[in-house]
């Protein structure tokens, strides 16, 4: 069950929009509450989703109005620009998600990787998507089954992406070593900044979800890293990621530490040797300088 609310989050489109939509075309009709409040269901939604891309490319609502669900998915599918721009991909991830649907969440994922790549689709559909996703599961739009569902999916694709990466044997290479704190499960943007910096030749340790503080500081004294990498994407109180943050700095505080995620930017003064991560072109400029000052 969706609120009009839910559906303006889901698809982007205004709620007046979608009243107006409603009253003049009856493009989807909503069932209400005993206290007059609209409701709506999974199909609603795919059908509204499925109507805003298409009017979106240029196919007028009246028009739209008069197709049955299967001819507008038809239409969807046979766009001319097919899955090329990510706003259309998005609607289609989106999707797949509230279906559960493997099949159709890999076929976007892939026709965008054969396309773009697999480092620009992770930038410009993947993360635009998880946006999407963090907004929907935060306000209650879907749920956390559905959230998983999909994060999972993409997991294994950086996972594999990552294993397929041969590592050059340098001993210059510096280490870094990636890992979350014991209260954040989201390791997306962790897993994505790991493959880069394989990909660009430094030597990594992955640690993941949950890393207690003092496991944290015994595999420091084992493999002495260069440099820490770490994600705070959940809502945490923000005293709570300074205090956290200010150890971590005291407790390295002869390396650099990479720090990336929603919560991050909204720290306006960070410990001298802590470094802002705000997008993956950041992240490419600070391993070129570590190349140049290790003259690898």
């Amino acid at each position: 069950m969706y609120s009009i609310k839910d559906l303006e989050r889901l698809t982007g489109i205004k709620a007046h929009t979608i009243r107006i939509w409603e009253k003049r075309y009856s493009i989807i009709e909503p069932d209400r509450t005993d206290t007059n409040i609209r409701t709506y269901c999974d199909e609603d939604v795919k059908k509204l989703l499925n109507v805003a891309v298409l009017n979106k490319h240029g196919l007028r609502i009246s028009k739209l109005a008069e197709l049955s669900d299967q001819e507008l998915r038809e239409k969807v599918v046979s766009l001319n620009v097919g899955l090329n721009t990510s706003s259309v991909q998005i609607e289609h991830l989106i999707i797949s998600m509230i279906d559960l649907d493997e099949i159709k969440f890999e076929s976007v994922l892939n026709r965008s990787i054969i396309k773009n790549g697999f480092e620009e689709t992770v930038k410009t559909l993947l993360f635009p998507f998880f946006d999407r996703v963090g907004v929907l599961w935060q306000t209650g739009s879907i749920n956390p089954a559905q959230e998983h569902f999909v994060s999972n999916l993409v997991r294994q694709k950086l996972f594999v992406a990552t294993d397929r990466i041969v590592p050059e044997s340098n001993s210059k290479a510096p280490t870094f070593v990636f890992f979350l704190h014991e209260q954040e499960l989201h390791e997306i943007g962790l897993l994505f900044y790991h493959y880069i910096a394989k990909k660009w030749g430094m030597k990594t340790i992955y640690l993941g979800q949950i890393v207690p503080f003092k496991d944290l500081k015994q595999v420091y004294e084992k493999i002495k890293p260069k440099y820490l990498f770490s994600s705070f994407t959940s809502s945490m109180e923000e005293g709570w990621i300074k205090k956290y943050l200010k150890e971590l700095s005291a407790t390295f505080s002869d390396i650099k530490i990479f720090a990336s995620g929603y919560q991050i930017s909204n720290i306006s003064k960070l410990p001298e040797n802590i470094i802002p991560v705000r997008n993956i072109e950041v992240f490419k400029e600070e391993i070129k300088k570590i190349l140049s000052e290790t003259d690898l």
